[in-house]
């Protein structure tokens, strides 16, 4: 019995951290002047208090795999709310093609330089 508490204790805290940081960074967003949606910057707070061990990453590792599992099944709203926006997707098709295919093209330079760079600096530094 309370093994099972214990279990439930943790996904429930891992759900209210993560759902907290959405809270707050839709808060944030609101305040803010620029357009960034809040759940990026909830995400971002996040990533913050795990990267500055604000926040232990055992405490919201049960909530963000159990996530992770059942991501597949998550999509499905979105896409079946993106149906509904067939023919405008349609008419836009060209620049949606070749917004995707031009950024990663860009993604896939600059990784190749950074990485280029990164192990260089990691081999001595001398280019050969």
């Amino acid at each position: 019995m309370r093994t099972a508490l214990l279990a439930i204790w943790r996904y429930l805290r891992a759900f209210l951290i993560i759902c907290l940081c959405l809270y707050a960074g839709n808060a944030l967003a609101a305040l803010l002047p620029v357009t960034i949606p809040g759940s990026i910057i909830g995400m971002l707070i996040l990533f913050f208090l795990l990267a500055f061990q604000l926040v232990p990453p055992d405490w919201v590792r049960p909530g963000s795999m159990l996530l992770i599992r059942y991501m597949a099944l998550l999509f499905v709203p979105i896409s079946v709310g993106v149906m509904g926006y067939t023919e405008l997707l349609s008419a836009q098709f060209g620049p949606i093609v070749i917004s995707c295919v031009v950024s990663t093209f860009i993604v896939l330079l600059t990784v190749g330089v950074v990485a280029d760079k990164l192990l260089g600096k990691a081999k001595g530094g001398a280019d050969e």
